[in-house]
């Protein structure tokens, strides 16, 4: 393959790879406030649980927030308080939960 073409396509194949990294980074943390009135009863209305067993979300970052979700929605972590919860949510409900949760302070 000649240089230019070897270089156009590193430019696509890097191109595609920012256009997916930025469409996985569309959670709006408005959207995200609103979904999150189930998760508080047990992670608090500011994503700081006052129980040790639950965790606190606040400040967590985006894409760990948004992998956990997914991992007890998808069956890939199991806790079986959490999978009613999860179930029904679609990726973009995570992205909104997660995005909602990370610009939150997180607890002292």
């Amino acid at each position: 393959m000649p240089m230019r073409m070897r270089r156009g396509a590193c430019v696509a194949v890097v191109a595609l790879g920012a256009y997916a990294a930025s469409a996985q980074d569309t959670g709006d943390p408005r959207a995200g406030r609103a979904k999150a009135a189930l998760c508080a009863a047990c992670h608090g209305m500011d994503g700081v649980s006052i129980n040790p067993l639950w965790p606190s979300l606040a400040g967590q970052q985006r894409v760990y927030l948004a992998n956990q979700i997914r991992a007890f929605r998808d069956g890939e972590r199991v806790e079986v308080t959490m999978q009613p919860f999860v179930a029904n949510l679609t990726d973009q409900d995570v992205e909104d939960l997660a995005a909602f949760y990370a610009e939150l302070s997180p607890c002292p």
